[in-house]
């Protein structure tokens, strides 16, 4: 299961995992995903919605075995102005969200004794961002839910651990304008923006067997930018 899945860094990660043979499940707000993958509606801070979504993805294709907890929004604004429901509504899907789809996850992974969950962090996370004082905020709180969950879990084959992409060429980054872009290569070492396909790829050595005594980690997808803060 993929949340966020329909575009961007979701879907390229979508689209990985088919690619590697896996029965995908691509939430999103539109219920739409890319070939290959079961998509279902789903907004993840509404708790019936993500029970209703397990459930679909259960009934095509059995247990959830691997959750990407990849949906997150930003709501950017300097904390003087930052409003009650900008921060509320950050914290709701990019932090609540993913613990509501974790524990849902869990159930069929204890019992199975075998489970891996990402989560889609990011590098401010941990290098901080002017501006974004809930979204980095929420970010580096999957870093303390991936170390407890694998405590909690770890013994029972159930890793957890946290990607966290740095500027990547997205719909998002390609509305900017190129003066921006232009400085955001000028902090990054390896002097570019990164591919939502190299996340994928961290995301897939994450989920296969080859990453079995890898939990509680933050991978740095980002060029270099954050040091692996």
């Amino acid at each position: 299961m993929v949340t966020g899945g329909n575009r961007g860094i979701g879907a390229a990660i979508v689209q990985r995992l088919v690619a590697a043979g896996h029965k995908v499940a691509s939430l999103d707000m539109g219920g739409e995903a890319p070939e290959g993958a079961l998509g279902i509606p789903c907004n993840v801070t509404d708790a019936e919605q993500v029970e209703a979504a397990f459930a679909a993805a259960e009934q095509a294709h059995g247990p959830v075995e691997i959750l990407v907890a990849n949906a997150g929004i930003t709501k950017d604004q300097l904390i003087l102005r930052m409003t009650d429901a900008e921060w509320d509504a950050v914290i709701g899907v990019n932090l609540t969200g993913v613990w509501r789809c974790a524990k849902r996850a869990s159930r069929s992974m204890i019992r199975k004794r075998w489970g891996r969950m990402v989560f889609t962090g990011s590098v401010v996370g941990l290098f901080g961002s002017a501006g974004q004082v809930n979204y980095s905020s929420s970010k580096a709180a999957l870093v303390g839910m991936a170390r407890s969950l694998t405590r909690e879990l770890g013994s029972r084959g159930v890793t957890a651990n946290v990607v966290a992409p740095g500027f990547i060429n997205t719909e998002m980054t390609a509305v900017l304008p190129d003066d921006v872009v232009a400085g955001y290569k000028a902090q990054i070492p390896a002097g570019r923006l990164g591919e939502p396909d190299e996340i994928a790829a961290a995301v897939a050595f994450l989920v296969s067997e080859d990453a079995a005594f890898i939990s509680g980690a933050v991978i740095p997808v980002d060029g270099g930018l954050g040091m692996g803060h």
